[in-house]
């Protein structure tokens, strides 16, 4: 299924139903009165989560949206049926904006979330309701106003725990392969990930978090490069940032690395860029543990890093288990930095 996270749609909600002009007519009843019955009311344009969706896809053909439009009222005071509601179903962590004034209307981040985008035009009323003293004949009636019709900016950003930040090829779809059941594509060429990926981490029954695998970053990401940077917005959700680096002999600058991931963040967002982020060096399996701990020490030393910084391989699992232990014991707040 194509990824999409972004869609231009209009939502046009039921006009409401005019009154009705009509009067008794029985045969014994000479003096018959009004008995125009009311409209029945348009009907209203909701946006309702739902949890089994996480794409926008359906947008992509279908952009406009009606609601029915409410039944005009018939004699012997028969008010018309109201128009049907209709309901657009969208991912949970869906923002919803006003595109005429980029207003947003609301942040649907909870499953069976329901918001009223358009509301349905009011009735109209019979003459029966014009009938008075001085006027036993009434022809006057009013019609049904108009449904709202609005232009929406849906946009998904997808809800995670954790997500995962790297360079192409870094090992991040092989890392989220080893700790969930999230099945990404792997292979050695740049942008192997291609949309998000989300994958469910179980620590044990009821412990478990979820974690998001954006495309990689690469330079210039912040001007349009690549694809990563489309992206991003679904790490601004995440409670922690995992930033994968590549410690093998093919990276033989780690550190550069680095500071190019964090000089795109800040082009982007310096708020997402000040986000609590742990550093995770990957490809250990390639390394003796001299290299490794030269590594380590380089990396501490050159970044001046206090914060917390693990080593593992994600091909090999070695070091993944303890990862996800400790993020599971950060995001429960049973964990402090410092006992790292």
């Amino acid at each position: 299924m194509k990824f999409v996270d972004e869609a231009l749609i209009q939502v046009v909600a039921g006009n409401g139903g005019n009154g009705c002009l009509s009067f008794r007519r029985e045969k014994y009843i000479p003096y018959g009165g009004p008995n125009g019955g009311d409209g029945g009311n348009g009907g209203n344009v909701y946006v309702l989560t739902e949890a089994s969706l996480n794409t926008l896809v359906d947008f992509r053909y279908s952009r406009l949206f009606r609601a029915k439009h409410g039944e005009h009222g018939k004699g012997s005071e028969c008010s018309g049926k109201k128009g049907e509601d209709l309901i657009i179903r969208v991912p949970v962590g869906t923002l919803v904006f006003d595109t005429d004034t980029d207003e947003l209307l609301d942040d649907l981040n909870k499953p069976n979330q329901t918001l009223l985008v358009a509301k349905g035009g009011q009735r109209g009323l019979g003459n029966v309701h014009f009938k008075s003293s001085t006027n036993r004949a009434p022809r006057q009636i009013t019609g049904g106003t108009s449904g709202e019709t609005r232009n929406l900016r849906l946009e998904l950003q997808l809800l995670a725990d954790v997500g995962l930040l790297a360079l192409p090829n870094a090992g991040k779809s092989t890392f989220i392969r080893s700790v969930s059941a999230a099945r990404p594509k792997v292979a050695d060429y740049p942008f192997t990930t291609l949309h998000p990926q989300l994958g469910v981490v179980s620590i044990e029954v009821d412990r478990n978090f979820v974690i998001a695998d954006i495309p990689g970053l690469i330079e210039g990401a912040a001007d349009g490069a690549g694809l990563g940077i489309r992206f991003l917005k679904h790490l601004s959700r995440t409670r922690l940032l995992l930033h994968l680096v590549d410690i093998s002999p093919l990276n033989p600058e780690p550190v550069q690395s680095i500071l190019d991931i964090v000089q795109e963040l800040k082009k982007y967002d310096a708020e997402l860029a000040n986000k609590k982020r742990w550093l995770v060096l990957n490809k250990i399996d390639v390394l003796s543990a001299e290299e490794q701990a030269e590594c380590y020490q380089n990396i501490v030393k050159q970044l001046n890093w206090t914060d917390p910084i693990f080593m593992v391989s994600a091909l090999t699992g070695e070091g993944c288990k303890k990862v996800c232990y400790r993020i599971m014991e950060y995001l429960e707040g049973k964990l402090d930095d410092e006992e790292f």
